[in-house]
C-alpha cells in the first residue's frame, strides 16, 4: 500500500512483510455473502442473486429481474481487482453491464473458467459462481471501510470522497479527500457525531444527511457483531433515487471468533483457498504459501519470521510461513511434512526448533516419521535447541536419515541455502 493508507494499515495492522500480514487467519467471504448478511443489517444494497449454472441464470432472469433492461453479471472469487481481470479463455473482465438477452452468454463464458487479477497470482482462480445484480443509476461514488486499529485499541473508519477504483491510487493522488482518522471507542460504540464526521468528510450530492448516518452506524454495528476484521465496501454509493447503496463490499472475520460466529463461519469457501492452507487448519497448523524454494518448519511466529529473514540473507527465498505452535504433537509435525513436501518449488528443507514448551524429542519423531511416511527426497536441515534437545539429537542420529544438523540458526539458513544449491 502507497501513500496515507499505506501509513493507517501498516500502523493498524502492524506488519513486517506478506507473511507477516497472512498469518493472522481470517475469513473471507464472497461478494454476494456479504451483500446478503448487509442487507440483514439493514444496510442498502442492490438487488441480486448468485448463480452457479446456466439454468439458474434463466430462472433468476425470469424470476428476480423480470422488468430489468440490464444486468450486471459479476464473477466470484475471493480477490480483488475483478474488474480489470482476464479469464485463461481469454475473456476481458470479471464484471460485466449487459442486456438482458445477453446475460446468460456472458455467465457462460464465466463460470467454470479461470480468471486471472492482480491478487490471484499466475494461477488465478476458478469462478463457480455469478452474482447477478440489478443495474442502478450511480451519480456518485466514494469509498469506505472499517478496520481495526492497533494504537486507538479498536475500530477504525476511514473513507474518501471518492471510490470506485484502486483506494492506494486515490490516497497517492487525492490525499485531502482522506477522512483520515475516525477512531470508534470499542466501549461507547460508535456515536452520532462520529457518523456525521463521516458523512460531513463524504458530502454526499444527493442523498439524505440523515439516512446516511444511519447507514454508517449501521455498517458499525455489523462490523462490531459479527467480529469483522474489515469491512470495506468500494463503491459506496449515491444513486439517482437518493440513496447510500453499498455497491461492492469486501468482508473479512476473525477466525478466533468462529466459535460464536458459526453461521457466518459456514460460508467459507475452501475452493478458493490454497489447498494446503485448509490441509494446515485441520490439524491446527498455521500455513502461509509464499514463492520460495527452502520450506521452513518452525515453532512460534516470531522465530518462524527470523528464520525466513536468514534465509533471505544468505541468499535463499522461504517457500512458507510454518508454525507448528508450541505444543504440536508427532501427528501434526507428520503433516506438516506432508504439507511442505506437496509444493513441487520446495527444493529444501529448513527445520528450526527451540524447544521450550515444544519438546524437540517429539519433533525429531515426528521428522523420522514422516521421513518414512511421505519418502523425502529433498535435503533437510535441522537446528534443535532447548528442552530435551539431547533426546531429539539422539532419536535423529539412530534414525539413520541423511540429515543435516546446524548448531545455531545462522549455521542453519547457511547450509540450507548451500544444499538448494548443491
Amino acid at each position: 500500500m502507497r501513500g496515507l493508507v499505506n501509513k493507517l494499515v501498516s500502523r493498524s495492522l502492524s506488519v513486517a512483510g506478506k507473511w507477516q500480514n497472512q498469518q493472522l487467519r481470517r475469513l473471507n467471504i464472497h461478494e454476494y455473502q456479504g451483500a446478503e448478511l448487509m442487507g440483514k443489517y439493514g444496510v442498502n444494497v442492490p438487488k441480486g442473486v448468485a448463480v452457479s449454472s446456466l439454468d439458474d441464470v434463466k430462472k433468476a432472469i425470469e424470476q428476480v429481474f423480470p422488468n430489468e433492461t440490464q444486468l450486471v453479471v459479476k464473477s466470484q472469487i475471493l480477490a480483488g481487482g475483478r474488474g480489470l481481470g482476464t479469464f485463461k479463455s481469454g475473456l476481458q473482465g470479471g464484471v460485466h453491464i449487459v442486456n438482458r438477452d445477453q446475460v446468460q452468454d456472458i455467465a457462460g463464458k464465466m463460470l467454470g473458467q479461470v480468471l486471472v487479477t492482480k491478487q490471484t497470482g499466475s494461477q488465478g482462480k476458478v469462478v463457480s459462481k455469478v452474482y447477478l445484480c440489478e443495474k442502478l443509476s450511480l451519480v456518485n461514488e466514494m469509498y469506505f471501510s472499517i478496520i481495526l486499529d492497533r494504537k486507538s485499541a479498536g475500530p477504525l473508519i476511514i473513507a474518501c470522497k471518492k471510490g470506485g477504483t484502486s483506494i492506494e491510487d486515490l490516497a497517492e493522488k487525492f490525499p485531502d479527500m482522506i477522512i483520515k482518522v475516525v477512531p470508534i471507542d470499542v466501549f461507547a460504540g460508535i456515536t452520532d457525531e462520529d457518523a456525521a464526521k463521516v458523512v460531513d468528510g463524504l458530502a454526499p450530492k444527493a442523498a439524505d444527511r440523515k439516512d446516511s448516518i444511519e447507514q454508517v452506524k449501521k455498517l458499525y454495528e455489523l462490523f462490531r457483531k459479527t467480529d469483522c476484521t474489515m469491512l470495506e465496501i468500494n463503491p459506496l454509493a449515491e444513486t439517482s433515487t437518493n440513496q447510500l447503496v453499498a455497491a461492492d463490499a469486501k468482508l473479512n472475520f476473525d477466525d478466533n471468533a468462529a466459535f460464536r460466529q458459526k453461521e457466518i463461519f459456514a460460508l467459507r469457501d475452501p475452493t478458493q483457498e490454497d489447498p494446503r492452507e485448509v490441509a494446515a487448519a485441520k490439524v491446527d497448523l498455521n500455513y502461509i504459501g509464499l514463492d520460495g524454494e527452502i520450506g521452513c518448519m518452525v515453532n512460534g511466529a516470531g522465530l518462524a519470521m527470523a528464520t525466513m529473514d536468514i534465509i533471505k540473507l544468505h541468499g535463499g527465498t522461504p517457500a512458507n510461513f510454518l508454525d507448528v505452535g508450541g505444543n504440536a504433537s508427532e501427528h501434526q509435525v507428520v503433516e506438516a511434512f506432508k504439507i511442505l513436501t506437496s509444493d513441487d518449488k520446495v527444493k529444501a528443507i529448513l527445520v528450526n526448533i527451540f524447544g521450550g514448551i515444544m519438546k524437540c524429542d517429539v519433533i525429531a519423531s515426528g521428522i523420522v516419521n514422516a521421513a518414512k511416511e511421505v519418502s523425502l527426497k529433498v535435503p533437510v536441515v535441522v537446528r534443535l535447541e532447548g528442552t530435551n534437545v539431547e533426546q531429539g539429537k539422539r532419536i535423529l542420529k539412530e534414525s539413520g536419515m541423511k540429515l543435516i544438523t546446524a548448531d545455531d540458526l545462522d549455521d542453519a539458513a547457511e547450509k540450507a541455502v548451500k544444499a538448494l544449491a548443491n
